[in-house]
C-alpha cells in the first residue's frame, strides 16, 4: 500500500490489539517531519486472525508451525516457539531464537519420524514474508538437532515405495533384487538387525535374508552398517553382502536433505528400541513442499 513512500520518512510500528477473541496485527506508518511524528496511518495486515490473545512472537511462532508442518503429509505435534525480546525486534526481522517440537511426523514419500527438535539460536528473518504465511531467511543459519526413529518407524520405512524403489537398483548376477516384508530389529546390545525376503529376479524364490551389525558414522553425514555378521547358505550370504554394500552407499544424509538444509550427525545412539540421532542442520533457506 505504501511502497512508493521514502524509507527514510516513516517509521513503521507493530500493534497487537485483541478485538472479540480475536488478534488483529497492525502495521502503524507514521510520517516524520524534521524529527517530530506528524501524520499516522493504519494499516491491517493481519486480520480476524485465529490468535487469541497472542502477541506478534507469537503470530510468528503460529506461521512457523504452520509452515514446517506443511512439508509434512501427517502431524501429531508441531510447535515452534519464537523468542524475540523486546518483541519490536521482529520488525527488523531479528530473532534471538526459535525452538521446534515436533512428534509423530509423516513425511510425503512415506517414512516416518518419531520425534524432532530443533534449537536455532539468533536468526534473521524477512519480516514482510510472514503477512503471506512464509517463512523466508535473511542469511543461512544453524539448529542443532535431535531426532529419533522407533523400530516400527524403520521397519516401515524400509517397506515404502521410496526406499523400495531404492534398494532395487541393486544388481546381483545381472538381474534386480524385489525384497519383501523387510523387519529391522534394534537389539539391546545396541546393534541392528535386518530380515528380509529377496527375490532375485521377477520370477525368483524368495531367499531369506538375516544380517546383524552395528552403526558407524563417517564424516558426520554418511551411516554405515559395520561388523556385519551374515546368516543363511552361500548364497544368502552372497545376497546380503551385496545388500550391505548397496544400503552403506546409499545411506548418505545428502541424498535425503530437503532443498535449502543439510545435514550432519555428531552421535547415534541405539537405546530402548529406539534409532536416535544428535547433530545440527545447516539451513540455507526454509525448505518448501516441491508440488
Amino acid at each position: 500500500m505504501y511502497s512508493n513512500l521514502p524509507i527514510d520518512t516513516y517509521l513503521i510500528f507493530l500493534n497487537v490489539k485483541i478485538d472479540e477473541g480475536n488478534s488483529v496485527v497492525r502495521a502503524i506508518v507514521r510520517k516524520v517531519d524534521s524529527g517530530k511524528p506528524s501524520k499516522e496511518m493504519t494499516a491491517v495486515v493481519f486480520g480476524s486472525l485465529p490468535f487469541p490473545g497472542q502477541s506478534g512472537d507469537r503470530v510468528v511462532s503460529k506461521v512457523v508451525s504452520t509452515a514446517i508442518a506443511a512439508l509434512f503429509k501427517r502431524t501429531d505435534k508441531i510447535e515452534a516457539n519464537v523468542r524475540a525480546e523486546p518483541v519490536a525486534k521482529l520488525l527488523q526481522g531479528s530473532i534471538d531464537g526459535f525452538d521446534f517440537i515436533g512428534n509423530g511426523m509423516l513425511m510425503y514419500n512415506g517414512l516416518r519420524i518419531e520425534a524432532m527438535e530443533l534449537y536455532v539460536q539468533a536468526v534473521g528473518i524477512d519480516f514482510g514474508a510472514i503477512f503471506s504465511g512464509q517463512v523466508k531467511l535473511k542469511q543461512p543459519t544453524q539448529a542443532t538437532m535431535r531426532v529419533v526413529l522407533t523400530q516400527e518407524d524403520l521397519t516401515t520405512s524400509f517397506n515404502t515405495p521410496f526406499i523400495v524403489e531404492k534398494l532395487q537398483r541393486l544388481q546381483f548376477q545381472g538381474q534386480s533384487l524385489y525384497f519383501q516384508n523387510t523387519q529391522m530389529i534394534l537389539n539391546p546390545d545396541k546393534s541392528l538387525r535386518i530380515k528380509t525376503q529377496i527375490r532375485v529376479g521377477k520370477d525368483g524364490e524368495p531367499q531369506e535374508i538375516d544380517l546383524t551389525a552395528r552403526l558407524q558414522l563417517e564424516d558426520r553425514r554418511r551411516i554405515q552398517f559395520v561388523d556385519v555378521s551374515h546368516q543363511g547358505d552361500e548364497n544368502a550370504i552372497a545376497i546380503s553382502q551385496a545388500l550391505i554394500a548397496h544400503v552403506n552407499d546409499l545411506l548418505d544424509l545428502d541424498k535425503f536433505a530437503l532443498e535449502g538444509t543439510q545435514l550432519r550427525i555428531d552421535r547415534a545412539r541405539i537405546q530402548d528400541r529406539q534409532l536416535v540421532f544428535y547433530g545440527i542442520a545447516n539451513i540455507d533457506r526454509f525448505p518448501q513442499l516441491k508440488k
